[in-house]
Parts: C-alpha cells; sequence; structure tokens
C-alpha cells in the first residue's frame, strides 16, 4: 500500500476590499500595552508587554483570582467574616476604611477590593486565605506559574511598590482572561459602579465603565513608579476584548487611551468563522476496512480574528494522508485544517476521524490484498 498525500483547498468568497490587507496602525501614550481577542486568542497589538513594570493595583486581580477560586472550591463563603487585623488597618493608599478588629464578609471585602481598590481590603482578604500577607504572596506566585504568567512575581497582595513585585502586560492580560472564563458566577463585580462601606460611598475608579462602551471591567492600577494603568473588557457585538495599558501620566490620559485603544480594536478587526465542530470537512479513503471512507471533522469550533481588510484572503486546505489503515477510532488525528490569510502566519487545526472504522476480518482482508496485487499487475 503507497499512501497518496492529499490537499483540498478552500477559499472563502468574502467580498473583496479595497486598499491595504492590514489593520490601520495606531500609536498609543502608554508605556505598556496588550490588547487580546479573548474568544479567538488573537492577539491584536502590543507596545513593550513583555517588559516587567510595576503593575501597582492591577496586580489585585490575582488577590481575587484566588478569593474567588476559594469561594468556587468551598473553602470560604460569602457571607463568611473575616477580622481586620492592624496590618491590615495600617496600609497606606487607597482603602475601604476597615476598622481594627472589625469583622467583614467575604462579599463586601471583594467589593471593597474590585470598586473602591481597598489595600485594606486586600489584606483581609490575603490573611484569610494564606494565613498572612506573606504566605499569600506564595500561594499567588504559585498560581502566578500555574496560569503561565512567567514574568511576574508578587510580595504583597495591594500591588503597593516593591522592586520585587512586577508583572508584565501580557501576563495581567492572561490573568484578566483566567478570571473570565474561570468564574463567571463572580464576574459581574467588576462592572459595579459603586459601594458603601462604614458609611463611606466610593465609586469605580474604571474610567471605561462611565462612557457607555460596553466595559465590564476590570481593574485600575496607579504608583508613581508604574503611572496610570486600567487592566479593561469589553463585550460588543458577540465578541470580547482584554486590554491593559500602563505607564501613562494622569486619570485623563488613562481614560482616553484605554477608549481609543478598544475602539480601534473594534473597528479594525472582526471575527470570521472557518469551520463547525463536527462539521466533516473531507472524506479519506480506508484500507482493509469495513467501510470505504472516513469523515474528517473538526473537534471544535475555528474562529480566527483578522483585519477586516484581510478578510477577503482567507484560504482554508485540507491536507491529509490516505488510505488510512483500519482499524480507525473515532476521534483519531488523521488531517490537518491549514488556515492562511494575508498578515498572519498560517495555522493547523488538527482533523480527525468522524467514526470507528473496524479492520476487515482476516479472510476478507487477504482477498482484498490480492484484488490490490492483481490490479496492480
Amino acid at each position: 500500500m503507497n499512501k497518496i498525500a492529499l490537499s483540498i483547498l478552500f477559499i472563502l468568497f468574502l467580498p473583496p476590499l479595497a486598499g491595504a490587507q492590514t489593520a490601520a496602525p495606531i500609536e498609543t501614550d502608554a508605556r505598556q500595552a496588550f490588547l487580546i481577542d479573548a474568544d479567538t486568542g488573537a492577539v491584536l497589538y502590543t507596545k513593550d508587554a513583555d517588559t516587567r513594570m510595576a503593575p501597582s493595583s492591577m496586580s489585585k486581580l490575582l488577590t481575587i483570582y484566588l478569593t474567588f477560586d476559594a469561594l468556587k472550591t468551598g473553602k470560604i463563603t460569602l457571607d463568611q467574616e473575616l477580622t481586620t487585623s492592624e496590618h491590615a488597618w495600617k496600609q497606606e493608599g487607597s482603602r475601604t476604611f476597615l476598622n481594627i478588629g472589625q469583622k467583614v464578609k467575604v462579599q463586601d471585602l471583594i467589593r471593597g477590593v474590585i470598586v473602591q481598590s481597598g489595600n485594606d481590603a486586600a489584606v483581609v482578604l490575603a490573611e484569610g486565605l494564606g494565613g498572612s500577607e506573606e504566605g499569600f504572596a506564595e500561594v499567588m506566585n504559585a498560581k502566578a506559574q500555574e496560569l503561565g504568567l512567567k514574568e511576574s512575581h508578587f510580595v504583597n497582595a495591594t500591588g503597593l511598590p516593591d522592586p520585587e513585585h512586577y508583572m508584565t502586560a501580557r501576563d495581567l492580560g492572561m490573568l484578566a482572561l483566567a478570571l473570565i472564563r474561570d468564574f463567571p458566577e463572580y464576574y459581574h463585580y467588576f462592572s459595579e459602579m459603586e459601594f458603601t462601606y462604614n458609611d463611606i460611598k466610593q465609586g469605580n475608579r474604571n474610567p471605561l465603565l462611565y462612557r457607555n462602551m460596553d466595559v465590564d471591567g476590570l481593574k485600575t492600577g496607579h504608583t508613581d513608579e508604574g503611572g496610570y494603568g486600567l487592566t479593561a473588557s469589553a463585550s460588543r457585538g458577540g465578541r470580547r476584548l482584554v486590554l491593559v495599558l500602563n505607564g501613562m501620566d494622569n486619570m485623563q490620559m488613562r481614560a482616553d487611551e484605554s477608549a481609543k485603544l478598544l475602539d480601534w480594536g473594534y473597528r479594525e478587526f472582526s471575527d470570521y468563522p472557518v469551520a463547525k465542530a463536527g462539521e466533516k470537512l473531507a472524506e479519506a479513503k480506508v484500507w482493509l476496512g469495513h467501510t470505504p471512507n472516513v469523515p474528517l471533522l473538526a473537534e471544535d469550533n475555528v474562529t480566527l480574528t483578522l483585519p477586516r481588510a484581510a478578510r477577503a484572503g482567507l484560504k482554508v486546505s485540507v491536507t491529509f494522508e490516505q488510505p488510512v489503515p483500519a482499524p480507525i477510532v473515532k476521534g483519531q488525528p488523521i488531517g490537518t485544517l491549514i488556515v492562511t490569510a494575508p498578515g498572519m502566519e498560517a495555522k493547523d487545526i488538527p482533523l480527525v476521524a468522524g467514526e470507528d472504522i473496524a479492520q476487515l476480518s482476516f479472510l476478507h482482508r487477504v482477498k482484498a490484498k490480492l484484488r490490490y496485487l492483481l490490479l496492480r499487475v
């Protein structure tokens, strides 16, 4: 039996666009930037995204991730009360204005961290989950490695300045994606506009929540070293984008630059479906099987994010070798879906067998091989 490599080319016929097949260029005054499509994982924009930086209060997103994780696993409950220590009460910077010895519900601490960026609330959570803020920092670093945040290191729960406390814009983006993916039941806290505790009302510091931009999270940050930063997420037209900006000079710049980058991402890029999960994309011949052909399927939905101007050049091909020897198991990798478009690296997606195909009996295999040899003579 000689296997034959076969390629089938599909061209997605979409209306052509005039002009260049790349997104319109954009610049930002932020020192670091990272913009990603949450659904497809396509990175739309970077600027020094892998440079270590002071993440300021944006690093509280990991404090919140660990809190949500503890809720989901039943380690704590929303109504459980944690006690405010002197160490928590003494925290500098933004605060929820907790009192020493005050017992605070976990749900109120979450709001204190997310809405008010309270350093005291973050430390109460850290001590409740890790025994001490130092112990919690060890848990933070372990979870960061587990989540693939390779250029991040934490020494506190708040993001207060420390030379050994750093992240990158890319790591912050990945952390935001993990929060959205892993804890949809708690994500609503990020869009709350205000929170009152101990009779002190504070508004959410995320400026894009007030701009009618479909933004529903996540966290601001500011230190003298890091400048003004924002990790934001928006869901518009069925697409979710996550943006990280840092190193801006003031709050107005933070708001304007973030709005500009998000609008650019939605305007210049779009998602294009390539294949549906379970969709038959090709058939391969089977050698010595009860069925002569096996369907090749995509296991998952395949969608690409591309510049709108590049959509006319989107091409999809299927490549595989045939015949495929039986037995064949459903889900067995057999071929590859190759997607190309102007300005992007080729994307390879495995194609799998759509059904089980048993091997012929010994006698039938002998007959089939003899027939094959006779036909070749």
